[in-house]
């Protein structure tokens, strides 16, 4: 009877234990850059929405772990047949996290904030085409457009167009409060920003009943953090040379994705000699881009010819226009007056795939005569005197923001790119809705950036994920710089 008693107690316990193991509803995920603040409709940083994009913000629609576009705040959406009025019915019963409700006015109030003059919104000219924007009723709203815009529900889902409340906005970039189906708790600068479940979500509620985002830098801590298990999932791990350890360790999983970063070598077209297209063809012919992803990223990385992600269904692989051909970059030169070489500067910022291929493009370039000077700059730095200040001759950046080929349709960006036959196709493309036409179109913006070798086509950045064996739900690509935790959970 003893024994009977002691082995139903050995039983309890063992499914008490068994109980306990499945309940584990907390996680810690590490990034590698920590935001500046917390707003991610005041700042062009990615990192404010690798922590907060659907999280804890949402807009009226978003992107799914596809990169699909569905509905967000809005359930539908109709477009009239001109393109220009779109109307939007919003989800039931949405609330903020302060318990304030969330309606059209607050749609109004978001949208028209990022248009108005003292806007610090980083991606305001996405939507300068919207005109007005009108309350039907609580939960309908209407936006008129000037010009027709065939990207506008794919602008929305950024997340600099997330939905915010006229109450909460003052504080927003210390105590961020959203819809979305995590709340925020608390930002220890330097360290960390936990989330709590939100219990009254409007939608399917999250299983994680809170999260932690740690932020490492440095790629040796960040090895360090995953192996001590001090951490559950590492998104982004910046130390690719480490990936094979943890794929051969049971403990872990291993998910590599794609992003929308195209890494460029990219190049300043109004300074001498990158003003003429013949020594930017030399640039591109004298990179070997294989050499690169080996070296830099250890093999992680698609090859790209041109400024679009190769996973997008509109990709035109134009990599065979830039193969990597030494003598021709030589004859090159020699033919744009430069048989003796010259000398250039090159700006790295942090990564580790610009600081590490710099070393290796430099290398190449040196091969056919091109000095390149390596000056190794912090981010504050690149954003100062690069991004803005356009002092460079070559420097290397990832665009990890979705579908952005329209940034070469504007000749004050930084690579000062200046032709109006393209600037045109994009006006085109803003005002085309069917979709053949617009992949038509886009074939034909990557092929004349290609041609033109505005930039040094490098490679589309993967996104190696490091997590524990049995956390299941994460995104494996990103579409947009987002960790996504709404659906994720422990096996």
């Amino acid at each position: 009877m003893t024994h009977l008693r002691t082995l139903l107690l050995g039983v309890s316990a063992a499914a008490l234990m068994a109980t306990t193991a499945a309940a584990k509803d907390d996680l810690t995920i590490a990034i590698q850059l920590e935001p500046p603040h917390l707003d991610p409709t005041s700042a062009a940083a990615g990192a404010i929405d690798s922590v907060l994009y659907s999280n804890v913000f949402e807009g009226l629609t978003r992107f799914a772990s596809d990169g699909a576009i569905i509905p967000g705040l809005a359930q539908s959406w109709e477009i009239s047949d001109d393109g220009l009025t779109y109307t939007f019915k919003l989800q039931e019963g949405v609330t903020f996290h302060d318990g304030t409700t969330m309606d059209a006015e607050d749609v109004k109030f978001s949208l028209d904030r990022i248009g108005a003059e003292d806007s610090a919104n980083a991606q305001k000219a996405l939507y300068a085409a919207i005109s007005e924007v009108n309350v039907i009723d609580p939960a309908t709203v209407e936006i008129k457009l000037s010009e027709p815009n065939g990207m506008m529900l794919f602008n929305l889902a950024w997340g600099d167009a997330v939905i915010v409340a006229p109450e909460s906005i003052e504080g927003i970039k210390q105590t961020p409060i959203g819809t979305g189906a995590f709340k925020f708790v608390n930002w220890t600068q330097g360290d960390s920003v936990e989330l709590a479940r939100n219990d009254d979500y409007w939608g399917t509620p999250a299983q994680l009943a809170s999260a932690t985002f740690k932020f490492i830098s440095d790629p040796t801590a960040a090895f360090s953090a995953v192996m001590a298990e001090d951490v559950d999932v590492f998104a982004g791990f910046p130390a690719p040379e480490n990936v094979p350890q943890f794929e051969a360790d049971p403990r872990f999983q291993v998910l590599v994705g794609s992003t929308e970063g195209e890494t460029i070598l990219s190049t300043n077209n109004k300074m001498p000699p990158f003003d003429n297209v013949q020594v930017r063809k030399a640039l591109a012919h004298a990179i070997d881009r294989q050499a690169i992803i080996d070296g830099a990223m250890f093999g992680y990385g698609t090859p790209i010819g041109t400024h679009f992600a190769p996973h997008n269904p509109d990709y035109v692989d134009l990599t065979g226009n830039s193969a990597y051909d030494p003598d021709l970059a030589r004859s090159l030169l020699a033919e744009a007056g430069f048989a003796d070489g010259f000398e250039t500067t090159l700006f790295l910022p942090p990564p580790s795939y610009a600081r590490r291929g710099g070393e290796i493009i430099a290398a190449q370039l040196a091969e056919v005569g091109i000095t390149a000077q390596i000056t190794n700059v912090e981010w504050a730095q690149w954003l100062e005197s690069v991004f803005k200040g356009k002092n460079f001759g070559l420097t290397i950046v990832s665009h990890t923001e979705p579908m952005d080929i329209g940034i070469y349709a504007n000749p004050d960006y930084y690579f000062q790119y200046d032709n109006p036959a393209f600037q045109e196709l994009m006006t085109t493309l803003n005002a085309t809705t069917d979709p053949g036409e617009r992949s038509a179109l886009l074939g034909q913006a990557q092929q004349i950036i290609a041609e033109d070798y505005v930039n040094g086509y490098l490679f589309q950045l993967a996104v190696p994920t490091i997590a524990k064996a049995d956390v299941q739900g994460l995104w494996v690509d990103a579409p947009t710089q987002a960790n996504d935790l709404t659906a994720v959970s422990w096996k």
